[in-house]
């Protein structure tokens, strides 16, 4: 059964928002995985977390989803796993003791200097089939949507 809008248009799966981004996700992801996840063991929201940190220094855990558009379980996850690899340290907030602190460690930093280079890579590749103004333009639309 084909689905059409009141102006007789046909849905179509490939021609529709949603799924054009799934698909450019994959694509990036793909792409960094190759670049940075086996030489390096990082999903793309760990190395987000590492440089916002490496960026902005210590973060309460909200502020670095938020920072990272993550979500609070992710963002729980991501924590977990970098503190397991010794890549962050948490400590309290002396301005309010029910919040804690993280930061990178001195592995998490060496990590981030070594590793932020392959996220330009990344996106280079992942942007290749795009002109240079064509991936201006993109940028720019993607940041309004987003």
């Amino acid at each position: 059964m084909r689905r059409k809008d009141r102006g007789g248009r046909r849905y179509v799966l490939e021609a529709q928002i949603g799924h054009l981004l799934r698909r450019a996700h994959q694509r990036a992801t793909a792409i960094f995985l190759a670049e940075l996840g086996d030489a390096h063991g990082l999903t793309p929201t760990q190395f987000a977390a590492l440089v916002k940190l490496s960026d902005l220094g210590e973060q309460s855990q909200n502020e670095l989803g938020r920072l990272t558009a993550m979500d609070p379980a992710t963002v729980q996850g991501v924590v977990r796993r970098l503190m397991a690899r010794r890549l962050i340290a948490r400590s309290g907030d002396p301005g309010d003791r029910r919040r804690a602190k993280l930061r990178l460690t001195p592995r998490g930093r060496y990590l981030v200097e070594r590793t932020v280079k392959l996220g330009f890579i990344v996106s280079a590749r992942t942007l290749a089939p795009l002109s240079p103004r064509e991936r201006a333009q993109f940028l720019k639309l993607l940041k309004k949507l987003a």
